[in-house]
């Protein structure tokens, strides 16, 4: 697999294929065909950055790690929500950065935010790329120019405790590489998001990252029990011990901050043994309510398995629960897939069989629950193959506590459909689960417009308004970037607003960090 994901799509350029037939019936049939044309190659914008710049940098980090050329700029511009795919699709890749550039330790990286600093530039942290919300695109005006901070060469694992069941990781770190070190010590961090293959280590804590084991290892944010962080105002050790009642938790300020209060150089991470089994099963309910109560039975009861999934009506019925089966005969109802990982799993397994029993589920086996892990990470070449017939696709997410679901679920599909009309198909399932609430990701097909983009924004704002009118968070786990960030007021109110503002000038005083994201 390659390391560096396709300049226009997602992930492995190897990996492009059309449609399969079995989908491509399906689309034609619900939305017609329409073929795009190829994607041309385009030139980017020249290099703004003033030459002294450019050389001081080099004389920091060497020649070989400032680059200006334009195949490396095309692969750091932006990152790959469907808005960004549309524009460099149609040959707009005017947020290039000037430069990229790549440090290898702590130190280098707060030299060059003191070069940043100096000459009023702009600097975007880089990790793996797979942000979906804008939170690549920093804002240009007023500036001398905007550095890519790519943190590639980062990749170490610095500390590993066996006794505490820690290790530091540096931020460069892929999801595949981080767990392929781990597990030469027999451990593993156990978070899985479906970008898991191209996200790094950094992204994960930066953005609040949550993965699809995460019922049983938890969100990225809680398996976070120290940092590092290079910020203009120098540097921030945090974490001493596992817990501490020494005043606000600053770790949990930085975990989330996309960037905006300083670059995260190293991550202390709790880790568990290599799991000796792995088993996933599928199972079947009636109906999205049916199976939603017994998900919130199971939380509520401590009997979480490491994976819990729920798929709505609509999504079971075109099997994307396994995406190798989309488009083929569904099993009705909706699907719900059940991990167990650990040293001993038949105990909680057949503990958690009997609630789903009796709350109505029936035991689909473990071959549909394989072909999902199998394929758990696979969506994203879907939506680019649906981009080349002419079907818009894109996803969103939201949380809220459980007596607020159907509220929220039933809020946002009906903006959806509002906002894209009749023939938009509009998907949802439950992603994470807590005793007092849980996830709703919500991936949505319709046919394109003539201008798929200002489409996509109706669309999306449409759905904000209803998230936030609703009384649900504007993210729970894609972060805030630019296109979340009008609706962060909203749920935080001024006086938050005021704190993140405070925070930004304490660390960052002249604005140089990611500028234009996550705060309002």
């Amino acid at each position: 697999m390659s390391t560096e994901m396709h300049p226009t799509r997602w992930g492995d350029p190897a990996a492009v294929a059309p449609l399969p037939e079995t989908t491509r019936g399906l689309v034609e049939l619900a939305f017609g065909i329409h073929e795009s044309p190829a994607v041309e190659e385009v030139t980017l914008p020249p290099v703004g950055l003033p030459g002294a710049v450019l050389d001081e940098l080099r004389s920091l980090l060497g020649d070989d790690h400032v680059h200006t050329d334009d195949a490396t700029r095309r692969l750091r511009t932006r990152g790959k929500s469907t808005p960004d795919l549309l524009r460099a699709r149609a040959g707009d890749l005017a947020d290039a950065p000037d430069a990229v550039v790549r440090p290898a330790t702590h130190d280098e990286v707060a030299a060059v935010l003191d070069v940043a600093v100096r000459h009023h530039v702009a600097v975007v942290p880089f990790g793996g790329g797979t942000s979906v919300t804008g939170g690549l695109v920093a804002r240009r005006e007023g500036y001398a120019g905007v550095l890519s901070l790519d943190l590639v060469r980062m990749k170490g694992i610095r500390d590993v405790d066996p006794v505490s069941m820690t290790a530091v990781l540096e931020p460069g770190l892929r999801g595949p590489e981080a767990e392929a070190l781990l597990a030469g010590h027999g451990m593993t961090l156990g978070h899985y998001p479906q970008s898991f293959e191209y996200a790094s280590i950094g992204g994960f804590a930066a953005t609040r990252s949550s993965g699809q084991s995460s019922a049983g290892y938890g969100r990225f944010d809680s398996l976070v029990v120290g940092l590092t962080v290079a910020t203009p105002a120098g540097t921030l050790e945090l974490g001493s011990a596992p817990a501490t009642a020494a005043g606000p938790d600053l770790r949990q300020l930085l975990l989330g901050s996309e960037g905006a209060f300083g670059v995260i150089t190293a991550v202390r991470v709790r880790v568990r043994a290599l799991p000796a089994e792995k088993v996933y099963d599928a199972w079947h309910f009636a109906s999205f309510d049916q199976g939603a109560t017994a998900m919130r039975t199971l939380a509520q009861s401590g009997l979480m398995p490491t994976v819990l999934r729920l798929s709505d009506e609509t999504e079971t019925a075109l099997n994307l629960a396994s995406h190798s089966d989309v488009g083929g005969e569904s099993t009705g109802g909706c699907a719900m897939i059940v991990g167990h990982e650990g040293a001993s799993v038949a105990v909680k397994r057949a503990a958690v069989a009997a609630v789903l029993t009796e709350l109505g589920g029936t035991d689909l086996g473990e071959e549909r629950g394989r072909a999902w892990a199998a394929g758990r990470f696979h969506a994203p070449y879907l939506r680019d193959a649906m981009l080349d017939v002419g079907v818009l696709v894109e996803t969103l997410e939201t949380a809220t506590f459980w007596s607020n679901v159907d509220r929220v679920y039933a809020a946002v599909r009906d903006a959806l459909t509002g906002a894209l009309g009749e023939k938009a198909l509009v998907l949802c399932h439950i992603s994470h689960v807590y005793e007092t609430g849980c996830s709703l990701y919500f991936t949505v097909a319709a046919p394109e417009a003539d201008d798929p983009l200002a489409q996509w924004l109706a669309a999306k704002a449409a759905a904000s308004d209803a998230m936030t009118g609703a009384g649900a968070t504007i993210t729970h786990h894609h972060a805030v970037g630019t296109d979340h960030r009008p609706w962060l007021s909203r749920e935080i109110g001024e006086v938050g607003v005021g704190i993140l503002r405070a925070v930004k000038a304490e660390l960052d005083p002249t604005g140089v960090l990611n500028p234009g994201v996550l705060v309002p």
